[in-house]
């Protein structure tokens, strides 16, 4: 798999897409960005900053991201990790009560296609320069 080339990928906040993490590397491409393509089905847009209780309700519901799965490159998550997850499976803990922190300088605008800008908002964790977009 490669990373797309071509436009600029945008966040939730209008702005080039910055780095989520690589400690452990993130990114559907591996690369440190949610950057998504036509290969990620899951759409990993959505820069987490993940707590216990997101990690403990995504093995409740059968998404192990504890368990290091190195045929996958995945060394296996713990609390503070940033992580780019699936939009669907953010929104469902959302939705629970147990959303992740979220990094919105770094999640995808494609991230808004499945989840609402007001929903990012309230577990932002990141403050942008230009205050502008949070209106």
């Amino acid at each position: 798999m490669s990373e797309p080339q071509g436009e600029v990928e945008r966040n939730v906040l209008g702005g080039p897409l910055q780095p989520c993490g690589t400690e452990p590397l993130t990114g559907f491409y591996r690369t440190g960005v949610c950057s998504s393509g036509p290969e990620d089905l899951g759409s990993h847009t959505v820069c987490t900053v993940v707590s216990a209780e997101f990690l403990d309700l995504q093995r409740a519901l059968g998404n192990d991201l504890t368990t290091p799965r190195p045929e996958y490159g995945f060394p296996g998550l713990r609390p503070g990790d940033r992580w780019c997850v699936v939009a669907a499976r953010w929104l469902q803990a959302y939705q629970a009560g147990a959303a992740a922190g979220v990094v919105l300088a770094a999640t995808n605008a494609k991230a808004l296609e499945v989840v609402p800008i007001e929903a990012l908002r309230q577990h932002a964790v990141d403050v942008p320069d230009d205050l502008s977009g949070l209106d």
